[in-house]
């Protein structure tokens, strides 16, 4: 019997649960860090990305959107700029891409959460809210996989 590989998301820059580098924060770059993952089920036909911190003061705050990623792609250099087909929608601080970890105070958790999806495109525009991506992936995830960071602003 073969197993099948479980889909993985890796993030080179930091250790998985460690402290997110302030370069890909507010207080830094601002600019998204390389991800890679392996493992994608052979019914993926695109992939999704999104990053949330579930520990904002007015609940979940979405940081990144992306869907549309073909399946042929694997991996998102650093400070990562989509072009077609890959789409970005508008994150929870009302902009198209990635905005960093800024947490107003303490430690918060960042969950990068990719889905591969069994579809090669979501009927979305570019630019779609959250609840629009949210309601487009229903009944086309196949798999998922998450990797999480800690970061806290130095005062």
């Amino acid at each position: 019997m073969i197993l099948a590989m479980a889909l993985k998301l890796v993030i080179s820059a930091f250790p998985e649960g460690g402290a997110i580098p302030q370069k890909y924060t507010c207080d830094g770059n601002n600019i998204a860090p390389a991800v890679e993952w392996s493992g994608a089920p052979t019914q993926t036909k695109s992939f999704a990305l999104i990053l949330d911190d579930p520990d904002a003061p007015s609940g979940l705050f979405t940081h990144w959107l992306l869907y549309n990623i073909p399946a042929t792609v694997h991996a998102l250099e650093e400070n990562y700029r989509p072009s077609s087909p890959t789409a970005t929608g508008t994150n929870d601080f009302g902009k198209r891409g990635y905005g960093g970890p800024c947490p107003p105070s303490g430690t918060h958790r960042y969950f990068f959460k990719l889905l591969a999806l069994d579809t090669p495109k979501l009927d979305l525009a570019a630019g779609a809210r959250r609840s629009d991506v949210d309601r487009a992936l229903r009944g086309h995830v196949v798999e998922e996989s998450q990797y999480m960071g800690r970061y806290e602003r130095k005062k």
